[in-house]
């Protein structure tokens, strides 16, 4: 009995040891054990010039605005349905129209409001801030231009204040306080003090950023022009005075490269290479005038009858064999009309060059010194601003055509040409305002939502309306873009009272300024 309890003890003395040595090696490696799961790589924050960043890049378009806003202004279009079904066929698709919005409501507002809130109250991060302010207050014009009355005063606090369900605010209070914002950010930028280097418009450029805010502001006040002649004037000359872009050099400008494609290029290299083509109105204005841009941008494959047929071999790049697809056909009936045109079939239409201006890096402008002179033009004919309007018309037509060089040197338009084609189409008073708008339609090209603006606004080119029978339009032309189908059922409430006071979520309902 007594050697059983013997062993007895000893092994529990024995487990005992065990279990303490246990809870030794337990205890000391919790000692530092946060420190040893923590991830000594991983960023806990970001520069806030690189969200700054991620917003410049994602105001590029994207393949919706092949689908309408290029459509509308009657520059490329598809004779497709399903998901090609926009403009071309004058027809109501939310799943098109909803890409404005996505895009810069989830990306560019959210980051740029991201980065204002950061650097508020930072003042070494002074023009950071300012920087994101012209930025937000373009990426919003952008959605109140397509959209009319939109989330504004709310527009990010879903991010920095969880505000799930944001009012909806008419344009007409939305104008002011963009121009307010343009104003003020512009010129609190200050060269003084500490540079964003980083940034991918203008690695920090002071200079060349308030010209850009300039710009915009310039933009913003022409936008008044038919609700309020006055105070687009004061606004115009404001932004002449700050100083606008006015050379190639300071263009804003989103750089694509193999890393960072272009979206509409994307698109066009890749699902929908064959099934977009440039329209009758637009290569026909090109060639009529005799436009050396046209050499640049087209490229027709003769005799193509199929996709696949569309081959290097068949490419024509010279501006007299172009041809542009009529509008108001779709699949079935273009083929026909192709052949009554002599073309192998509607395979055989110009399109936008993939190679050249419609390739995988090519550039995309946000705001360009040829669209600013032109708008100065159209200001100084308005006699709005001091200046020749024929000159600032004229330059805005040679910084379009040295632009282009921008895509690369088999884009780029020969001087002589330039020349020939200034001489060949001088600007004349009593034609002014649609001579300059005609031209600001060709350097808005592949910048869908500007050139859509600036059509309604000004009311050129002078365009005859697509004829496609089966329209969702009762007036001649789309006017807005429709609200997401998620905004209707998630943010029912605001964006009911939104409708209302628009007068109805249609494709032909007029924005505030579009009278």
């Amino acid at each position: 009995m007594i050697n059983l309890i013997y062993i007895d003890m000893k092994k529990i003395l024995q487990y005992s040891l065990v279990l303490f040595t246990f809870l030794f090696v337990i205890s000391s490696c919790d000692e530092g054990f946060d420190e040893l799961n923590e991830n000594q790589v991983s960023p806990t924050a970001v520069n806030p010039t690189f969200l700054l960043n991620n917003a410049i890049i994602t105001t590029t378009n994207d393949f919706n605005t092949l689908v309408y806003e290029l459509g509308i202004v009657q520059q490329i279009i598809s004779p497709n349905s399903g998901v090609l079904t926009g403009a071309n066929y004058n027809q109501d698709n939310r799943n098109a129209t909803q890409g404005v919005w996505q895009r810069h409501y989830r990306t560019v507002i959210r980051n740029t409001v991201d980065v204002i809130a950061q650097t508020k109250n930072e003042p070494t991060r002074s023009n950071l801030y300012n920087m994101a302010r012209i930025l937000k207050a373009y990426s919003l014009m952008v959605l109140t231009d397509s959209y009319g009355d939109i989330p504004y005063v709310d527009a990010g606090k879903g991010f920095t204040e969880q505000v799930l369900f944001p009012k909806y605010d008419a344009q007409q209070t939305i104008y002011p306080d963009i121009i307010k914002e343009l104003t003020e950010a512009t010129a609190a930028l200050d060269a003084a003090k500490p540079i964003e280097v980083a940034d991918v418009l203008y690695s920090g450029n002071i200079a060349q950023w308030k010209k850009f805010g300039n710009s915009l502001l310039l933009r913003a006040g022409m936008r008044l022009s038919k609700v309020d002649a006055a105070q687009a004037q004061q606004i115009v000359q404001r932004a002449f005075q700050g100083g606008v872009i006015d050379a190639n050099a300071d263009n804003a400008v989103v750089r694509h490269d193999a890393n960072y494609t272009n979206p509409v290029s994307g698109t066009l290299n890749s699902t929908e290479a064959n099934n977009f083509y440039l329209t009758a109105p637009f290569v026909t204005h090109l060639k009529s005038t005799n436009d050396p841009r046209l050499a640049s941008i087209a490229v027709r494959y003769v005799g193509a009858k199929s996709g696949p047929e569309q081959t290097a071999a068949k490419a024509s790049t010279d501006p007299a064999v172009q041809i542009g697809m009529p509008l108001g056909y779709d699949n079935s009936g273009i083929p026909a009309v192709a052949a009554s045109l002599g073309l192998a079939s509607f395979y055989d239409f110009s399109q936008l060059d993939r190679t050249r201006m419609g390739k995988l890096a090519a550039h995309f402008f946000i705001v360009t010194a040829a669209q600013s002179q032109l708008l100065l033009a159209e200001a100084a004919q308005r006699g709005w601003i001091t200046g020749n309007a024929g000159d600032f018309y004229t330059k805005g037509i040679r910084l379009h055509m040295e632009q282009l060089a921008a895509y690369g040197s088999n884009v780029a338009v020969p001087t002589a040409s330039i020349d020939s084609y200034i001489a060949a189409n001088p600007y004349t008073a009593d034609k002014g305002l649609e001579q300059i708008n005609t031209q600001y339609w060709i350097a808005a090209f592949l910048n869908g939502p500007e050139a859509f603006a600036n059509f309604r606004r000004s009311g050129f080119p002078t365009l005859t309306p697509n004829p496609f029978p089966g329209k969702d339009i009762s007036g001649p032309f789309i006017r807005r873009l429709t609200y997401p189908n998620s905004e209707i059922s998630v943010n029912s409430a605001n964006v009911q009272e939104a409708i209302s006071r628009m007068g109805g979520d249609k494709l032909d309902t007029r924005v505030w300024w579009d009278k």
